[in-house]
């Protein structure tokens, strides 16, 4: 079983995100939706040392500055909880590489919206892009689809 532990990383430059387009493998529960670069942790490692090392297997790009926005709990009808956390990073060397999970490309920020998103992650995206302090988000979802939001433990259910 993987680890309930996980990073999300969403790299910037000139006005977009990286997004990584997950239509490669078959039974993906992100399938078609777009979302960040990361995955879950192995053993020992800390957040840090996941971010780097999902963000090189999956990009080919080496992070050289980067910072830690938030956590954000998933959960899921009868799957086990998942804690994520989440980055941003805006300085980055080497070159990028093709991804296995599906197809990377940069998309500028007002573009975002328009894209296959879990509803969840309208929420942190409009939270990075108003440079929130760092937060707690929890996200609950039943069939796919949201029914609570709690941002540092209060209900969002009206603010978003």
């Amino acid at each position: 079983m993987p680890s309930p532990l996980t990073t999300l990383c969403y790299i910037e430059k000139d006005g977009s995100y990286l997004m990584l387009h997950r239509v490669s493998k078959k039974n993906d529960i992100n399938r078609d939706k777009w979302i960040g670069v990361g995955g879950h942790f192995e053993g020992g490692e800390s957040p840090e040392d996941c971010l780097l090392r999902e963000v090189k297997e999956e990009t080919g790009l080496t992070l050289t500055e980067y910072r830690f926005r938030g956590l954000v709990t998933f959960l899921s009808d009868d799957d086990p909880p998942e804690y994520m956390c989440l980055y941003t990073a805006t300085g980055f060397s080497g070159e990028m590489i093709s991804c296995d999970e599906g197809k990377l490309e940069w998309v500028a920020f007002e573009k975002i919206p328009e894209l296959n998103l879990w509803e969840g992650d309208k929420i942190f995206f409009r939270l990075l892009q108003e440079n929130a302090p760092f937060f707690s988000l929890k996200l609950v979802y039943r069939k796919g689809a949201l029914i609570e939001k709690i941002l540092n433990g209060k209900d969002l259910q009206d603010a978003f």
